[in-house]
């Protein structure tokens, strides 16, 4: 080999053999081949030995509260994944292939989180508008088609992942305005699928879009549940989709799932790691990773939608029937439209009568024991596309909890209240 062979080059000429033997020697095989046998060790119980505190989850899949639980099979399957190396480009097209087939798209890729996906997608954009384009963005962008149209009311705090790219926003309001703004350094339409105002539809979005031959991007990626949302975008003809992988779907949190078009979602593939010198070098997913989220998806396909729901709804009742004694509290179980598409509970009280506010309750539920976390919409935080939200509401999310939480919930919230009511 010589002396200054780069890595990339060293792995360019030899990831044909790779390729050909993996298959021959993944999981089972390879340890059979090997005379290896699965060691059995029990984890150490690293959140006690750092001081890191877990807690019931009554907020939702909210990225800084870690997102969502992983069911035990797709816990089973990043162990299984974890025992072998693999060829991570090989892992990449195995499991794009097999996830555009159970999500009825062209193409997948399994991305760091959505947030990744959203810069992927727009680089993807950019280099079948201007190929070659993938080693200029996103600083030599002169010449090149970078325009990104969007509605004024779809300008959210994930802006920043499309503008990694390089790409300049040219916002629209009307129908009128948006058929007006496309031009020769036009390179997509992005549509933020949650939002709650904005007066073009999906469907026009799509369909002028398309009159113009620009592809169209559709933010989604907390809108699963319900599960037909992950074929129902691409189906209305968005060219690209993203979801998270670590919220509804119950996924490893740093995934992200890029659906659409098969040349999109290619050029996506080369603006991604492992290749250097791209927007998405540093967006790296590990061969756990790509595993977790194809047991994810499998997961969740085989999982009774109407019962799960049900189960919500049970839950949120339950906590309800514990707090109905409670001077002047009043209960609503309330479904948002898009986004976290599940039954919440919504709690308000008269301050005359309960003398605390919901930020407060928030503050004691964190510190009591066992410690629970409250929606961030609670006491006027920060709410969801179509959460209710106020100085005396507190929002329960019940989706994230354990078998039982939500009566330890309950009576955690009954304790507070009654502690602060007046005599």
């Amino acid at each position: 080999m010589p002396r200054f062979l780069s890595r990339r080059k060293f792995f360019g000429k030899s990831g044909q053999a790779l390729m050909a033997t993996g298959a021959a020697l993944s999981g089972g095989a390879f340890a059979e081949a090997h005379g290896k046998s699965a060691p059995s060790a029990k984890g150490v119980d690293y959140y006690r030995k750092l001081g890191v505190t877990p807690f019931i989850n009554a907020a939702g899949t909210y990225t800084i509260l870690s997102a969502s639980t992983m069911p035990e099979e797709v816990q089973a399957a990043i162990a299984e994944a974890s025992k072998y190396p693999v060829q991570i480009e090989e892992l990449h097209v195995a499991a794009g292939e097999y996830l555009a087939r159970r999500l009825r798209c062209e193409a997948a890729l399994v991305t760091a989180g959505a947030a990744s996906a959203l810069t992927l997608g727009t680089a993807a954009c950019i280099t079948v508008g201007n190929d070659p384009a993938i080693i200029s963005i996103p600083t030599d962008m002169s010449g090149l088609k970078n325009e990104v149209i969007v509605q004024k009311a779809h300008r959210y705090d994930y802006d920043h992942a499309l503008r990694n790219c390089g790409i300049r926003f040219v916002e629209v309001e009307t129908l009128a305005d948006y058929e007006a703004a496309f031009n020769d350094r036009t390179v997509m339409a992005h549509f933020f699928n949650a939002a709650e105002h904005g007066a073009i539809s999906r469907e026009d979005w799509v369909r002028v879009a398309h009159q113009h031959g620009v592809p169209c991007f559709n933010d989604a990626a907390a809108d699963v549940p319900p599960i037909a949302n992950l074929w129902n975008y691409t189906q209305m003809g968005f060219d690209l989709v993203t979801f998270s992988g670590g919220k509804g779907i119950r996924g490893p949190q740093c995934t992200g799932l890029l659906l659409g078009r098969k040349d999109l979602i290619a050029a996506a593939v080369k603006n991604n790691s492992p290749y250097s010198n791209t927007v998405g070098r540093g967006m790296k997913v590990a061969k756990e990773e790509i595993i977790g989220l194809v047991a994810a998806v499998d997961w969740l396909l085989a999982q009774d939608e109407q019962a799960m729901q049900a189960e919500f709804q049970r839950r949120a009742e339950r906590i309800a029937q514990h707090l109905k004694r409670l001077p002047s509290v009043e209960t609503k179980i309330f479904v948002p439209p898009v986004a976290n598409q599940v039954p919440h509970l919504l709690i308000t009280y008269d301050p005359q009568h309960i003398e605390i506010t919901g930020r407060e309750v928030m503050v004691k539920l964190r510190q009591g024991e066992p410690r629970i976390e409250l929606n961030p919409a609670t006491g006027g935080g920060s709410a969801s596309a179509g959460l209710q939200s106020g100085e005396h509401t507190i929002v329960v999310g019940v989706w994230m909890m354990e078998p039982g939480e939500d009566l330890i919930v309950a009576r955690r919230l009954r304790e507070v209240l009654r502690e602060a009511t007046r005599a």
